[in-house]
């Protein structure tokens, strides 16, 4: 296929605002895909290429070749170019990529060059929600949505299942299921205003408490244990204390959902970017284990001794639970019926020192990769997990870093994301310094003082309250916001939508 027909489908798919229209569109596309090229094409549509970085950034992309009249480039060649750019290194490795990039953006036309651009720098913004790709794999596969959906999201590479389904169909993507030692994506909470407004949706329900560490998946089988982040990344060798408790467990195998932290003498939490710091150490491990012990918090039994457990109810995912993993390591949780006892338990996880309480259903399965309704994430303060869209160089004894920062609420329909607001507040001198490498990277250009990034980075960010703005596209601005820290454990397809932002603004309004 030429690589002219996916960039087409990209047009096509951006200027439409239909969901079913992107679907058809994109259905027709990779109904055409050769085996070989089913996950390079699906990879361009979702923005995402299967080599991952390549070492190209925006001041390379600045200087192009004229662009060639007529479209001859196939998928599979662009695919070849990049992962020659990426794997180029060593002395000499930066005239290597100018050569090899000059090379293939010489043979694109001009709409090749503005996307293959894009698609390099991570913001090809067209509209094909992983959701829309999902729709439209299914289609073009003929198989039910639900079930390629379900093997997304136990497979946790939307590339590899497409081939799958659309290469050997339906009765290869329903053999798909939770594999030990193999990732699946977290199941995610949606957030409530409240403990009472939360027991209006779930009751009963367990609460438990919402411990503000990192996010962790731990494997194990036979001798052999992984952990793994909410993003699906390796980090059995960062934190060898974890893998001692997992490995000492009476069990043959298990899957376990749950959180890291970094706890002081008495048992309160570290500030959040303590456990953070630590979790995102590479140095010396198992000195870091014994100077700044993290400890694990498990919350749901996935797998056990050869049974898949993630679409039982969550009261008998529990017991699982229970029965295999000692007191020690599991979060404190109750059964609540009535919201005085709910609030009880609110206020004694908030005096221990952990942010807030998850409120969860007794009857739901794991909706891995999903934010159902099933869980519920009650905070005293409002905190959103935002991503920043561009930072502002500062000024005064922050000048030569870059302080003020643009963030974003993701918004599904669009695949883009919305301005909420600006905030330089609860930034650390090393925040700043950090932050100033970071944005650098995720570059894409600049208009005066300020510098646009891919967006990549997501922040915590804690405010007072929404206002009606007119200045913002969403018509909402945050008050008072600051930011508490980086969320290097999730990635801007985790950021909160627009849609709960606009939920938080009306119940206020009322």
């Amino acid at each position: 296929m030429l690589l002219r027909e996916v960039v087409t489908a990209s047009e096509q798919v951006a200027a439409t605002s239909k969901r079913l229209a992107k679907i058809e569109t994109l259905a027709e596309l990779i109904g055409r895909l050769d085996a070989e090229e089913v996950e390079v094409g699906v990879g361009f549509l979702t923005g995402v290429l299967r080599q991952g970085t390549i070492g190209v950034g925006y001041s390379t992309l600045r200087r192009l070749p004229e662009p060639t009249a007529e479209a001859t480039l196939t998928l599979l060649e662009t695919d070849r170019f990049l992962t020659a750019l990426g794997a180029a290194g060593g002395p000499g490795s930066q005239t290597e990529r100018r050569r090899l990039l000059d090379d293939l953006m010489g043979r694109g036309t001009k709409p090749e060059q503005q996307f293959l651009v894009r698609l390099i720098l991570g913001d090809l913004r067209q509209g094909a929600s992983e959701g829309v790709m999902v729709e439209a794999i299914a289609r073009a596969a003929e198989v039910p949505a639900t079930l390629l959906r379900r093997a997304v999201l136990l497979r946790g590479d939307l590339r590899a299942v497409a081939r799958v389904g659309l290469t050997e169909g339906r009765g290869a993507l329903e053999e798909i299921g939770l594999e030990v030692l193999r990732p699946v994506l977290p199941m995610l909470a949606r957030t409530a205003e409240s403990v009472a407004r939360a027991l209006e949706s779930i009751r009963p329900a367990a609460i438990e408490w919402k411990v503000d560490g990192a996010r962790i998946q731990a494997h194990r089988r036979g001798g052999e244990v992984r952990i793994f982040t909410r993003n699906l990344a390796d980090i059995t060798g960062r934190i060898p204390e974890v893998v001692a408790s997992m490995q000492n467990l009476e069990v043959e195998s298990i899957v376990l959902d749950g959180e890291v932290i970094a706890l002081q003498s008495r048992g309160r939490p570290h500030p959040f970017q303590v456990t953070m710091s630590r979790f995102g150490s590479k140095q010396n491990p198992a000195n870091m284990a014994r100077e700044l012990p993290l400890t694990a918090f498990f919350f749901d039994c996935l797998h056990l001794n050869g049974k898949d457990l993630i679409d039982l109810p969550g009261a008998e995912r529990a017991t699982f639970l229970e029965r295999t993993v000692p007191a020690s390591l599991r979060v404190p949780r109750e059964i609540v019926d009535e919201a005085g006892a709910a609030e009880s338990f609110f206020k004694r996880a908030l005096e221990r020192g952990h942010e807030g309480v998850m409120i969860k259903s007794l009857v739901v399965p794991y909706e891995a990769g999903r934010r159902g309704s099933g869980w519920l994430k009650v905070k005293p303060v409002h905190t959103l997990d935002l991503v920043v869209l561009a930072a502002e160089w500062g000024s005064g004894r922050r000048r030569g870093w870059l302080s003020n920062l643009h963030l974003g609420a993701r918004d599904p329909q669009t695949g883009g994301f919305v301005m909420l607001g600006k905030t330089f507040k609860g930034l650390t001198d090393a925040m700043l310094e950090w932050q100033t490498t970071r944005f650098l990277e995720l570059e894409t250009h600049r208009e005066g003082h300020v510098v646009y990034l891919r967006p990549e980075q997501v922040a915590e960010v804690a405010f007072d309250g929404l206002q009606l703005s007119s200045r913002y596209p969403g018509g909402m601005a945050l008050r008072f916001a600051r930011v508490k820290g980086y969320r290097e454990d999730k990635s801007a397809e985790e950021a909160d939508t627009i849609d709960s932002v606009r939920a938080i603004f009306e119940h206020n309004a009322r």
